[in-house]
């Protein structure tokens, strides 16, 4: 399903989609089989164990042995159509002989491409493979930086990971991500605030970083290969946004409301040569010594213009140059005397000081107290000042008020804000904005030139030798020449990338998500052919191979409640030797009443209901939940209810769970009919179930296909429903959020969500009928066990080989008797 010709995963992945059975309204459980192939691939296993100083274990030797025998088997077993699943595997599994609907090689339902390395985009370092959501929760990283000889990134707990470019290829189990380099971590307990901004100081050897709280603090790597803070001094009231080395050394730090201060190299580099008993008076030392290069600005008339967030710093070393920027504003200033140069916003246009008010308008408390220190000396000016000078500075004061709010993004283009500033090797400044649109500058602050290579957000830059790269809201990565000229791209992350370093000859990318990977610098080039063929050809040595069994199961209720023994024969023996348990239920509770107050608490974010719930307690206690099986998620919308069981040993590697629903009935708006969903991430794969209940009535094939039609191109997962933690769903600081059009996680071509999992599951009441049968006969045949007959009349067989719903989906080839009007306790005739 979907066009996955720049999918983020390059490991090798068996597709299999599988829409349940027809006309149900007795439970009904589809035969339990292996259904996907997982192999993990880490560049940092290819090699690490060899290099690494201890040499490879026996355990680890006898693994990759068994790997190599498990990928061979696999391929001995292929037949070239499928990668080893289902009845065309020819591997003797029980998976069931399978009808599949037409239209699936084009448009969005095109089967993803799947090898040991991706065709279209250069090889990576596996750095850090992308981490469970669910062991992030408030410990995301969040930015990134580099030295000479570590990369750094920084978390939301305030804690550090460093990672010596020596060792990115080693092996770094039983860390906090499996297959992650090795690396040195702090404490979120030393520092105990977010990491917003970094920077990496190679004359002093030390790492700043500004921190969520205020501070800024000074990290070294000491000789026993250990982190330890060197310095920590509180630079301002808000967050530290952004943090610059200008060419003499200073530290240059922006926060909330224009705040900007420097804090001059001589003072820094006395403080850090003292010990550490005397480490309380340099901290002092430090505080006092800052200069605020605002306060000069005020005879000029800028001040007013100075009062957007500081959210970038760039130093032009070139030209002993700072840039100063907010979202719309920027501001250049002289490194050496700390004067304001000039002043202009994203069109290049020169803020006018005339148009500005007279009088300061200061952010932080020691301005403020500098403010009523002369407030004798402004008493006197102003009241020489006239009715209608009075009047003007009214005017002006409100005009300004107007612009500060329009800085804050309240009356402007949103898509037009300023998301990354870098400096190339050739003076030139770089910018990037929410609509993807790149900027080129000179160091005076003139617009030269203006580039579009994506409508995705732009959310870093960075600029090495010739080149720059950019990173995009969608995950993409693009590399441009120093005239703007674009030398390539790729998809380098599932989700948006929002910090760049550099180091080793690797540009490494961190994103949204947590992980990182490092690309080869000279990517896109002829050496990404050389290394794609060595590793196609090393698939075995770092790839492994996980064998799933998923139960997927369905009942149409009719607003009933099963006994113990009924759901015992239904799921407790066919969930023996299963690792995940998927449950679809429609008509738990029907009526206008119910189907009222559904749509009423889904306009507040609420769903759920005390017989859901019944349900799922005693689905959970059929499954022995807790002892055997835990649940992750689970979804319901009016009648509708799906939910999702793991096997406890595969807890730790199932996570970021969301759930969707759809509701399809009486305009799109209420929940008789729809759909609810649950997508969850188990070893770096997406996988997606969807339970349905489409329109009823043998003449309304149409409107079922459109039901399908509808829930495929709308479900969107965008609200977490997870057992794993509870906390999973509380917002974390610095996530960066595209503006405009391009919200996170939606990518440009608008394709629908369940396009990019790598397997969808739909089960469900479908309401397709038989046709041109009537009941006696069906009767007869069912009596007879002649099914045969009955699937030529089945109308979604038809309609799938017509292409017309479930394009390009297999479905399993039905051998039990339909559950629709069955009669029950004839034999033969009743729905199990």
């Amino acid at each position: 399903m979907g066009d996955h010709q720049n999918d983020p995963n390059d490991d090798v992945f068996s597709f299999f989609t599988t829409p349940n059975e027809s006309d149900f309204s007795s439970p009904t459980t589809a035969t339990p089989s292996t259904l996907f192939n997982r192999c993990s691939y880490s560049s940092s296993s290819s090699s690490g164990d060899e290099s690494h100083p201890s040499g490879p274990s026996v355990d680890d030797s006898n693994k990759r042995i068994d790997y190599m025998i498990q990928f061979l088997d696999r391929r001995l077993s292929e037949d070239g159509n499928f990668d080893g699943i289902g009845a065309e595997n020819g591997d003797g599994s029980d998976s069931l002989p399978e009808f599949v609907g037409k239209c699936g090689e084009t448009g969005i339902f095109k089967v993803p491409i799947r090898s040991a390395v991706h065709p279209n985009r250069p090889p990576s370092l596996e750095v850090r493979p992308h981490p469970l959501r669910e062991s992030q929760i408030g410990r995301f990283l969040r930015t990134m930086t580099s030295t000479e000889r570590q990369l750094w990134a920084g978390g939301e707990d305030g804690g550090f990971k460093v990672w010596d470019f020596d060792e990115l290829y080693g092996s770094g189990r039983g860390l906090e991500v499996e297959d992650t380099a090795p690396y040195k971590e702090t404490s979120e307990i030393e520092t105990g605030s977010s990491v917003v901004c970094m920077i990496g100081d190679e004359g002093s050897k030390v790492v700043w970083s500004g921190h969520r709280d205020g501070r800024i603090r000074g990290w070294k790597v000491r000789a026993d290969h250990g982190v330890e803070e060197a310095l920590s001094w509180q630079a301002h009231r808000g967050p530290v946004l952004s943090i610059a080395i200008s060419a003499y050394g200073d530290i240059w730090s922006g926060s909330e409301g224009g705040a900007l201060k420097v804090w001059p190299w001589e003072g820094l580099e006395k403080a850090l040569s003292w010990k550490l008993e005397q480490r309380h008076m340099a901290v002092l030392s430090v505080e006092r010594s800052y200069i605020d290069p605002r306060s000069q600005t005020s005879v000029n008339g800028f001040a007013n213009t100075l009062t957007s967030d500081v959210m970038f710093l760039v130093s032009d070393h070139t030209r002993a140059k700072v840039w100063s920027g907010s979202p719309l504003t920027f501001a250049l200033w002289d490194a050496r005397t700390r004067d304001l140069i000039k002043v202009f916003n994203i069109d290049g246009q020169v803020e006018n000081r005339n148009d500005m008010s007279v009088f300061p308008d200061f952010g932080t408390e020691e301005e403020a107290k500098m403010k009523i220190a002369s407030a004798s000396k402004r008493e006197k000016a102003q009241s020489s000042l006239g009715f209608f000078q009075r009047s003007r500075n009214a005017i002006m004061g409100a005009a300004d008020a107007v612009r500060r709010a329009a800085a804050k993004g309240g009356f402007c283009d949103d898509s037009r804000r300023t998301e990354a500033i870098v400096i190339s090797v050739d003076g030139l400044i770089w910018t990037g904005t929410a609509n993807g649109v790149l900027m080129r500058w000179d160091g005076n602050g003139n617009c030269l030139q203006e580039f579009t290579y994506q409508s995705s957000g732009v959310l870093c830059m960075l600029a090495f030798c010739s080149r720059l790269w950019v990173g995009y809201s969608n995950g993409t990565v693009q590399v441009l020449d120093l005239d703007g000229k674009l030398l390539g791209g790729w998809v380098a992350h599932s989700g948006p990338v929002i910090k760049m370093a550099i180091g080793s000859g690797y540009l490494f990318t961190l994103a949204n998500h947590g992980g990182i990977r490092g690309w080869n610098v000279t990517s896109p080039g002829p050496l990404d052919n050389v290394l794609r063929a060595e590793l196609a050809g090393k698939e075995f040595l770092y790839s492994r191979i996980e064998n799933l069994k998923i139960l997927a199961s369905t009942w149409n209720v009719g607003e009933g409640r099963a006994s113990t023994d009924s759901l015992v024969s239904w799921l407790g023996c066919a969930a023996a030797g299963v690792e995940i348990v998927v449950v679809g239920l429609q008509e738990v509770e029907m009526g206008a009443g119910v189907l009222a107050m559904s749509a009423a608490k889904e306009t507040v974010g609420l769903e759920g209901s005390p017989l859901g719930q019944w349900w799922l307690d005693m689905i959970g206690k059929t499954l022995d939940e807790g002892s055997s099986f835990v649940r992750v998620g689970s979804r319901q919308l009016a009648g509708l209810l799906i939910c999702v069981w793991v096997r406890n040993d595969l807890k730790s590697h199932v996570g970021d769970v969301d759930a969707a629903a759809v509701p399809c009935g009486f305009g799109r708006a209420i929940g008789n009919k729809g759909a609810v969903g649950v997508r969850l991430r188990i070893y770096d794969r997406i996988l997606c179930f969807v339970n349905c209940h489409f329109a009823a009535h043998l003449e309304a094939v149409n409107r079922r296909n459109a039901d399908f039609d509808h829930v495929y191109r709308t479900m969107a997962f965008t609200r977490l429903s997870s057992s794993l933690n509870q906390g999973a769903a509380a917002a974390s600081f610095g996530v960066s959020v595209p503006r405009g059009g391009n919200a996170v996680g939606i990518n440009t071509e608008a394709r629908p969500e369940l396009s990019e999992a790598d397997m969808i599951v739909f089960l469900g009441d479908f309401n397709y009928r038989l046709d041109d049968i009537t009941y006696d006969e069906t009767r007869d045949f069912i009596s007879q066990r002649c099914f045969d007959w009955l699937r030529e009349k089945d109308q979604l067989h038809a309609e799938m080989e017509a292409g017309n719903v479930f394009q390009g989906m297999r479905e399993a080839v039905i051998r039990f008797p339909p559950t629709y009007k069955f009669e029950r306790h004839q034999a033969g005739l009743a729905g199990k």
